[in-house]
């Protein structure tokens, strides 16, 4: 622990955000409460318009930024093929340290069994890992077909006041993205 009175430099967050919901925000306050530094990584970054993914980067990230301002450090990171492995974990800490100037010493994720797979404890054995329980019953798949349906309040029920108020934008944006299934994103 240093003068902060946290404990932990650098936690490090990836996740895709299509759409920010009230999951994530518990994650990411999680995650300022031991960090003295929080990093983002927009997964899937180079994609949009898709079912998968249909918001750019930059509206995921104005997303993010509604809610949190600028208290967490926000980069985008694109997918590489390799699935959750070892070399999807390398990348994410190489990416980290060119991005964030550091090597996290915390990765915060939910308890999905898929984000266990990548760090190699070997090769990064300071790296704690925090895995933050699901509290809500919600996923981000169900709030595009909210969006895509026009299921106004049954959306908002799980985003932030911040990210509903883009409600008119994530609508016709998940609109746009119906039947485009071609993805690159893992």
């Amino acid at each position: 622990m240093d003068g902060s009175g946290k404990r932990y430099r650098l936690g490090l967050i990836v996740g895709r955000f299509q759409t920010l919901h009230k999951g994530h925000e518990e994650l990411i306050r999680s995650a300022l409460d031991v960090c003295d530094s929080v990093g983002i990584f927009i997964g899937s970054s180079q994609e949009s318009g898709t079912e998968k993914n249909p918001f750019s980067y930059g509206l995921r990230r104005m997303m993010i930024e509604s809610v949190f301002g600028d208290s967490v450090e926000i980069a985008p990171l694109p997918d590489i093929g390799v699935g959750n492995t070892c070399a999807w974990g390398d990348y994410v800490m190489r990416s980290a340290l060119i991005c964030f100037g550091m090597l996290p010493d915390l990765l915060v994720s939910g308890t999905e069994g898929r984000r266990r797979s990548w760090l190699d404890r070997e090769k990064y054995p300071s790296v704690d890992e925090l895995f933050i329980p699901k509290t809500i019953d919600i996923s981000a798949s169900r709030l595009r077909k909210y969006l895509i349906r026009g299921e106004r309040k049954k959306w908002e029920r799980y985003v932030s006041p911040e990210v509903a108020r883009l409600y008119g934008v994530l609508r016709e944006e998940s609109l746009a993205s119906v039947g485009h299934t071609d993805s690159s994103s893992i």
